[in-house]
């Protein structure tokens, strides 16, 4: 490892991530891997539907950058879908193609015969799911678990078995349930799902020690956002010795999404020392790429790809790029910019604003002001900018500038 892990040319986080007190409570695998589900569980999003194309697309993108295994959809939702995933494997990527099956033997075969060399299980894991969603008898779900698997592992299919809501489930019942399975039934890898998002940082310790108790298979962190915690509990999980991480593109999913990978991988990158291979520096246009075609805006300074993150209003801030300059930018971001294919970090011109903002950009324009000038340019920049009610372009500060220094 780097002599300092925390602060390259690339990014400056804490040195207290990589402390001996912190690091030895971490255990995580020599390879860890990404699982992209954008393709199934970022498509149920409400309002979201790629087509076959647009699935065929985003697939290319996601094995350009490097990602380790696509989800590439479930075939039993429709034809387009088994199409879509039947030419994706063709394509031959080479990132692992998976798809995404019910614990049918039907949606087992069909997956088989898409060419795919994984497929994820899916059964719904606590007592009170089953009997009031599924309206099933607890026996059934297992022994659908049981043929379903047994199912895969014939067809020669890389088996993650996926047990729905097990966040929620009563701890004996999920326990028994994925060791019956592992058991009488069959599975390549577990994952650890956290449908409703429902769980927090501390809890996983327990959770993955309890599951390795019981079965020594590699487990897979499946986690949602909806109290915003998708990522730090895949870090929690993946230094408790899980292997690979469930994500989508910019976190787009079922009702708050999944675990957004492109914040999960530069979180390993810069704060844990673990590089997975992605080329971070294609994270803006593939996450553009894909919310574009989703239909789907997330806020301007969403943490790595949102096109406000790079761009700088304060006057404080401002203040600080005329000292430190590009050399060393790493004092106003923990990230350079080309690190994730974001723009280089530049001043606006806003309600913000403060003198060294007026300065910079007089500077520029090429023009030059007294220090009561500046003062009054910064009056008339906080006054239209209120009236707009935004920030304000390059022309409508040369306007203000000028009329300014006309007196």
């Amino acid at each position: 490892m780097a002599k300092t892990p925390w602060k390259t040319d690339l990014w400056f986080t804490s040195p207290w991530n990589f402390a001996e007190e912190v690091r030895a409570g971490m255990d995580f695998p020599a390879e860890i891997r990404i699982h992209d589900i954008t393709l199934r569980d970022g498509e149920q999003q409400t309002g979201i539907t790629f087509t076959r194309a647009e699935k065929v697309d985003i697939a290319k993108r996601l094995a350009a950058i490097g990602v380790h295994r696509i989800e590439a959809g479930m075939p039993a939702v429709s034809p387009e879908d088994e199409a879509a995933i039947k030419e994706i494997v063709d394509l031959d990527l080479g990132a692992e193609i998976f798809a995404f099956a019910r614990c049918m033997i039907p949606d087992v075969k069909l997956a088989a015969s898409c060419g795919v060399k994984g497929i994820v299980v899916e059964i719904p894991s606590s007592a009170h799911i089953v009997k009031s969603a599924y309206g099933w008898p607890l026996e059934k779900a297992v022994k659908l678990s049981i043929e379903a698997t047994l199912a895969a592992k014939e067809a020669g299919l890389y088996t993650v078995f996926f047990p729905i809501d097990s966040s929620r489930a009563e701890i004996d019942w999920f326990l028994d349930l994925i060791e019956k399975i592992a058991t009488e039934g069959h599975m390549d890898a577990l994952a650890v799902v956290d449908t409703f998002g429902v769980l927090n940082p501390h809890a996983i310790p327990y959770l993955m020690k309890k599951i390795r108790q019981r079965i020594d298979k590699p487990l897979e962190p499946h986690f949602h956002d909806d109290f915003s915690l998708g990522v730090a509990n895949t870090l929690a999980a993946l230094a408790c010795g899980g292997s690979v991480a469930h994500t989508t593109v910019s976190g787009i999913g079922e009702r708050a999404g999944n675990t957004p990978m492109e914040d999960l991988v530069l979180a390993l990158l810069t704060m844990c020392g673990r590089d997975l291979g992605l080329k971070t520096e294609m994270f803006c246009e593939l996450s553009r790429f894909v919310l574009e075609r989703a239909g789907v805006t997330v806020r301007p300074n969403r943490p790595i790809v949102g096109r406000t993150l790079f761009q700088v209003e304060s006057g404080i801030i401002a203040s600080w790029m005329r000292l430190t300059g590009r050399e060393h930018r790493l004092e106003l971001v923990p990230f350079a910019p080309e690190l994730v294919g974001q723009e280089e970090v530049r001043l606006v011109m806003g309600k913000n604003s403060g003198l060294d903002s007026i300065r910079t950009w007089l500077e520029e324009a090429g023009l030059a002001a007294s220090e009561a000038q500046m003062l009054e340019m910064v009056r008339r920049v906080k006054d239209r900018s209120f009236q707009k009610k935004g920030l304000l372009g390059r022309q409508e500060f040369r306007d203000i500038a000028e009329a300014v220094l006309a007196g």
